[in-house]
């Protein structure tokens, strides 16, 4: 992949661009041996109700030379509004990018970023965000809380990264998810990346390796599988 994965997307006027940071914690007393900060949404706005990690769109204040520098003051910015902590911007690692569907209700073309919690306690204003929770990914993953599949997708990747020290170091191919939908037989929602066999064409039937979503009950589950296989 190309240094910026945005080279990879074709450009779109409707979509914005945002930044989330996943903030993570050491806990040796959770089987992965760390746990992410979740943050549930209002009822009102983008996301409404789900759970995700901190963040926003860009704004114009935000400071950089590039896409990226200006995502991290971006990520930086919304970790202190969002949740009062303090990021140390040279701390954030990228992690991802996301590209939605045209036709996703609220579009955001969002970089995600990795940093280490740095021990502030957790102020959340209660209005657009309403509670908060420390959480090993194995655990949101099975708690039934309604999640956006790219945080869904990032926490399946945080438990095979291989521990808490190995998030930090970084990838050295961070990926680039430019989702593409699909219909299953059963007439319900499929999303496609980068991978899968299907994902060309758009066919979800074609045979070879998986990876994408099952949307069985809609956007925002609670019941979605992942698949990705070779």
């Amino acid at each position: 992949m190309s240094d910026d994965p945005t080279s990879q997307v074709t450009p779109d006027r409707k979509s914005r661009p945002a930044a989330t940071v996943i903030l993570t914690r050491a806990n040796s007393d959770v089987d992965c041996g760390f746990e992410v900060l979740m943050l549930q949404r209002s009822t009102v706005g983008a996301f409404a109700g789900m759970w995700v990690f901190p963040g926003g769109r860009i704004d114009d204040a935000d400071e950089g030379d590039d896409d990226v520098s200006k995502a991290r003051s971006a990520a930086v910015r919304e970790a202190a509004e969002e949740v009062s902590a303090t990021v140390d911007q040279s701390s954030l690692t990228v992690w991802s990018h996301w590209t939605p569907p045209l036709n996703a209700p609220a579009r955001f073309t969002t970089w995600f970023f990795v940093a280490p919690w740095a021990g502030n306690q957790v102020g959340i204003d209660n209005h657009e965000i309403v509670d908060y929770r420390w959480m090993a990914p194995d655990h949101a993953l099975t708690s039934g809380i309604p999640m956006a599949p790219p945080t869904i997708v990032t926490l399946h990747e945080l438990l095979e990264a291989g521990g808490h020290d190995a998030i930090h170091r970084g990838r050295v191919d961070p990926p680039s998810y430019v989702t593409r939908p699909a219909v299953a037989a059963d007439g319900s929602s499929i999303f496609l990346w980068h991978g899968d066999a299907g994902y060309e064409s758009g066919d979800p039937d074609v045979p070879g390796p998986r990876n994408r979503l099952l949307l069985p009950e809609g956007f925002g589950g609670p019941v979605f599988t992942y698949i990705r296989s070779a």
